[in-house]
Parts: structure tokens; sequence; C-alpha cells
């Protein structure tokens, strides 16, 4: 049976990544670049039609300048 990208937890992990870029008023595409990515790239993920796995996740906090730690552990506590 597939598993359902579209899960409450993957909705939430979605909004606080495209929280945490728009709080620091950094476009979609100046974070794709950062990322050498293209800008779909970003939009996926933050629309939740695409998983992230931890590296990403880890590029991503590096790209816009938060602790990993502390996104996961405010993710965990909500």
């Amino acid at each position: 049976m597939p598993r359902s990208i579209h899960t409450p937890a993957q909705q939430r992990l979605s909004q606080m990544l495209r929280e945490e870029r728009t709080t620091r008023g950094v476009l979609q595409v100046d974070l794709a670049r950062r990322l050498d990515r293209h800008q779909s790239y970003v939009s996926k993920y933050e629309s939740g039609e695409r998983r992230l796995d931890l590296i990403e996740l880890g590029e991503i906090a590096d790209a816009l300048g938060f602790d990993l730690a502390k996104f996961v552990r405010r993710f965990r506590s909500i």
C-alpha cells in the first residue's frame, strides 16, 4: 500500500519550511539558487508534492541559516 505524502505531519513540515523561508524574506527562486536546484524543487516540497530526506532538510537549514536540531524539536512539539 503506497504511503500518502499528504499526511498532517507532512503538511506541518511543509508549512514550517515555508515559514522559515518567508520570515527571512527569501524568495523560492533565491533559495533554489542557494541550493543549486530549480525553483520547482522548493515549490514542490513546500506544497507537499515532494518529500525531503534528512540530508536535503539539512541543506535547506544551512541555506536559510536555521538550526536543524531546534527546528526538529519545534516540529516534534507541535
